[in-house]
């Protein structure tokens, strides 16, 4: 049977989970901590004590998180290949003009 990694103990909303991960232990330790703090953070607004329904709603708590930094980041990329783009057109039209056209600038030496 193939190594799939180590067993790593994480707690959880009070519950221990042993994963198996070929991930670095700190890594899966953080990861753990941050739904934990998420499952927390929703058991404070929310009067059940249910831990399936806080933890699906902290899941998508974290969902939305996720959506929204890629949406930012699609924005973001899209806002710099525009720029980008006009920086290669303001490029090409000054490569395209005649060599005379083109005052010198101050020399430096």
């Amino acid at each position: 049977m193939a190594e799939h990694g180590r067993v790593i103990p994480v707690e959880i909303h009070g519950q221990r989970y042993p994963i198996r991960s070929s991930l670095e232990p700190e890594y899966v330790a953080r990861l753990a901590q941050y739904v934990d703090e998420r499952i927390r953070a929703v058991a404070e607004t929310t009067p059940t004590g249910d831990s399936v329904r806080l933890t699906v709603l902290a899941a998508l708590n974290i969902a939305d998180e996720l959506f929204r930094r890629r949406d930012s980041d699609h924005t973001r990329y899209g806002e710099i290949a525009e720029r980008t783009s006009e920086i290669e057109r303001l490029l090409d039209r000054l490569l395209m003009t005649s060599p005379g056209s083109i005052e010198p600038g101050p020399r430096l030496d």
